[in-house]
């Protein structure tokens, strides 16, 4: 991986301040935004800040949110720990810490809600219009199949009236074919039996693909989605996030450690953000736990 002792200065990949400030106004006003070229992970130097958090103050008066980006990231990680591969200005890496008003069993969705955000975000960005952003339960976000964005949520502590988590969202915006090669093949395996999609990237879709305007849509979309689902819960993103699951009404089979527990007819998804799939035996809710989901296979 590339060493930060590259990193140009004026690498034209790098993050413009001034012009996220215009295309984020409020966020980039009113949040902590640090821009770093190197850490270990955005979403372990979050969980460190919130740690630090007075917490009986902070679970009735929360901090603004707080932003971590990072180039380079080297022990980035994804869903059940698994490595996150990029080369610094490929990939938007990025973690929002935050104080959510709700108790820890009020965060059911929470990972699906700020799929609809991301979903939300490439939709203000130019892509071409054949393009076809999709969602994945629990937490991918799909562009032709591929896998374009993953999200992973951190629960740093919690409180009767408040609970902080930490938000990675990992965002492939160039160098998919790099990005494919990288993957090794045990790796390689893993995604084509659990998750059904190898990388996609931005550019596939937007060739003018750039950090600084993905990261403004980001930052927007997530301003007005972190409060909404504060208020209410999963609810309100339900709809959409139903509209956009790329295998609603197909055959699925749940996997726990590569081995299928269950297959059915995915049906959407509840209030609570379960999977809703259609089973002989009847419907079954399926909660998110260490479950992985792929279409579904005949049997022999």
């Amino acid at each position: 991986m590339t060493s930060p002792t590259s990193f140009a200065p004026d690498a034209p990949w790098r993050i413009d301040r001034t012009r996220l400030a215009a295309l984020a106004e409020r966020p980039a006003r009113d949040w902590t935004i640090d821009i770093v070229d190197e850490t270990g992970s955005t979403n372990a130097d979050l969980m460190e800040q919130l740690r630090a958090l007075p917490r009986e103050r902070a679970q009735f008066d929360p901090p603004p949110p707080a932003v971590r980006v990072a180039y380079l990231q080297t022990a980035g990680r994804g869903r059940r720990g698994r490595a996150w591969l990029a080369e610094p200005g490929n990939a938007l890496l990025m973690s929002v810490g935050v104080v959510l008003r709700r108790p820890v069993e009020g965060l059911s969705g929470l990972s699906l809600a700020i799929g609809v955000a991301v979903l939300d975000a490439l939709a203000r960005l130019p892509l071409s219009p054949s393009a076809r952003p999709a969602l994945k339960w629990p937490n991918d976000v799909l562009l032709d199949d591929g896998k374009l964005a993953g999200i992973l949520i951190e629960t740093a502590w919690n409180m009767p009236h408040a609970t902080a988590v930490v938000i990675g969202i990992g965002t492939n915006l160039h160098g998919e074919d790099l990005l494919a090669a990288q993957v090794d093949d045990a790796n390689r395996q893993v995604a084509s039996a659990t998750s059904g999609a190898l990388p996609a990237a931005l550019a596939r879709a937007w060739s003018d693909a750039n950090l600084t305007d993905a990261l403004a849509a980001l930052l927007d979309l997530l301003n007005a989605a972190l409060p909404r689902f504060e208020a209410d819960g999963f609810r309100p993103f339900r709809q959409r996030w139903t509209d956009a699951h790329t295998w609603a009404g197909h055959e699925v089979a749940l996997l726990d450690q590569g081995l299928e527990v269950a297959r059915g007819i995915a049906a959407g998804v509840d209030d609570r953000g379960q999977l809703m799939i259609d089973t002989p035996e009847g419907p079954r809710a399926i909660v998110t736990g260490e479950l992985s989901l792929r279409l579904a296979k005949e049997r022999p």
